[in-house]
């Protein structure tokens, strides 16, 4: 047996790139929305599981599981399985195979691969972050203190936001767009926002952010770690702020499988505290 690494010293951005390209083999061998619809049970999180959710996920932890055939330690949170001790709890790898299923499962626009790795228990503990966006086929890598990259492209990390002459923010993403949250939201966005854009992936609508394509984004309830733990961390390595609000320290959430938080980002510091007021405190 090979002696135990370092986990975030692994080939995270390689395993990724092998995951993506799995993954584009489960939508192949599942191509309409007749098949990619099929319900094969409940994970761990709570939600409906899909075929097309259990098959990236076992795409994934084939691969987590050649990671530990290396050497490497760490404990999977994962949205289908829950938490898996690959041999180390204080190494988290945080994954949503599918962010965005139902826009897979209707194949609808954006749907993505998102994973984290963090050497702590809290969104401020991520070291990397990937996100793979199969609709426009764009990949999203960040590193702590090693920037965020777009397509091997490095994001511009003082990219602005734009304000219309009413001061409001341009762009802003929602995400959990249930028109009863729309509408329990709406005066707020009405405030801050000039127009609105619902992706249905929270990673993919923070990675909008990141390259200043969005001015803003906000879930409208509380979102799970696994949604948003790759992505705060590009939008962050870009030059944006992130909050999860529910805490003290904006970036507090845990990584674990419960949504304890919404999650906002913005190019700037004054529009996070604009978006403050957007979502309420929902689970």
């Amino acid at each position: 047996m090979q002696p135990a690494q370092t986990a975030l010293d692994a080939d995270w951005l390689g395993a990724c790139r092998r995951a993506t390209a799995g993954l584009r083999g489960v939508f192949g061998n599942h191509p309409t929305t007749r098949e990619r619809a099929v319900e094969v049970g409940v994970g761990q999180s709570g939600d409906r599981s899909l075929v097309i959710d259990r098959d990236a996920e076992a795409v994934v932890f084939a691969e987590l599981e050649s990671m530990q055939a290396q050497g490497h330690r760490f404990c999977a949170v994962s949205e289908e399985r829950g938490e898996v001790d690959f041999g180390d709890s204080g190494v988290r790898v945080v994954i949503d195979p599918i962010d965005g299923s139902l826009n897979a499962k209707r194949g609808v626009g954006h749907y993505s691969l998102s994973i984290a790795v963090a050497d702590g228990p809290t969104m401020a503990d991520v070291v990397f972050g990937y996100v793979y966006d199969f609709g426009p086929g764009e990949e999203w890598v960040g590193t702590r203190g090693g920037g965020a990259w777009l397509n091997g492209e490095r994001l511009d990390s003082n990219a602005p936001e734009r304000r219309t002459a009413a001061g409001k923010l341009e762009i802003v993403g929602i995400e959990q767009a249930d028109p009863r949250l729309i509408a329990e939201s709406i005066d707020a966005l009405v405030t801050v926002a000039h127009r609105l854009r619902a992706v249905g992936s929270i990673a993919v609508s923070l990675c909008q952010v990141a390259a200043a394509r969005f001015d803003g984004a906000a879930s409208l309830r509380n979102c799970r770690s696994f949604d948003a733990a790759a992505a705060q961390l590009i939008v962050r390595e870009a030059g944006g702020v992130v909050a999860f609000p529910a805490y003290p320290d904006p970036l507090g959430a845990p990584l674990d499988l419960l949504p304890h938080s919404p999650v906002l980002a913005a190019r700037t510091a004054q529009g996070l505290v604009e978006l403050c007021g957007v979502p309420g405190q929902h689970s």
